[in-house]
């Protein structure tokens, strides 16, 4: 197979997004609805725990931390001063504990939602794709790659507020034991920070703001942003055969979701 001509890095990029989207989302919905509703509700609801959930990855680890910049960098398509307030809620609920600049990390409550967090999706994701061991193995195997030539680049960029959602969300907390599946649901939601990075950069270089870009209708400035955020977003799959690449995009799409 031909790597030039079949499936470029600049292409899979642009094929594995909305194939990404798909399955982590499935992941995110399962373990809403199997348990971490419920869950929350026991902490303070969503008040309380919305992101944690979203940061969990982060979170999780000790002495895991936000920075400010990251944050700014994960929330950039929502109003600042209600995700403050958000936060704000978090910590007078005693779930988070945040510093004079900006950053944030869980207190010992919201450490114990999050370990109760990592085994509601540990359930949800075996029964989701239950009889694909494979598959969610050889994608666990791929990710980990991926997730490791995308963070070695970034150390080597030196350009101010590069990558900054990347940075906080990559690589996801993994403590001994974590089952397949949830290494799977984490590593794709790490990957999907790696395109969003990508897609701001290119809607910056178009002289657009979230606000902006996020109101762009269809037509050919729009795909010209989509085009360059591909480029932009490509380099971490050029560590992969073509084949590798058919053989991901293929695992995919045969997950239930």
């Amino acid at each position: 197979m031909s790597d030039g001509v079949e499936l470029p890095p600049h292409r899979f990029a642009g094929l594995l997004a909305p194939a990404v989207e798909r399955v982590f989302v499935a992941g995110m919905l399962a373990g809403r609805d199997g348990g971490g509703a419920e869950l929350g509700q026991r902490y303070g609801g969503q008040a309380a725990t919305g992101f944690l959930v979203e940061f969990r990855t982060r979170l999780a680890a000790p002495g895991g931390t936000v920075t400010a910049a990251g944050f700014a960098a994960v929330t950039r398509y929502r109003d600042p001063a209600v995700c403050q307030r958000a936060l704000d809620k978090q910590v007078a609920h005693g779930m988070i504990h945040r510093r004079a600049d900006g950053a944030f990390s869980v207190t010992e409550r919201g450490a114990a939602f999050l370990a109760e967090i990592y085994q509601v999706h540990a359930e949800v994701t075996e029964e989701l794709w239950a009889g694909h061991d494979d598959r969610v193995r050889r994608l666990v195997e791929t990710l980990g790659r991926l997730l490791a030539y995308a963070l070695v680049a970034l150390e080597e960029d030196d350009a101010a507020g590069a990558g900054e959602a990347f940075r906080v969300m990559a690589p996801p907390y993994e403590p001994d034991g974590v089952p397949p599946g949830v290494l799977l649901l984490n590593r794709l939601g790490a990957l999907r920070y790696h395109r969003a990075d990508a897609h701001a950069a290119a809607w910056t270089a178009a002289g657009h703001t979230a606000a902006s870009v996020s109101a762009l209708p269809d037509g050919p400035e729009r795909l010209a942003i989509e085009q360059e955020t591909d480029r932009r977003a490509a380099a971490p799959f050029g560590a992969l055969t073509a084949d590798e690449r058919l053989t991901m995009l293929a695992d995919l799409a045969a997950l239930p979701g």
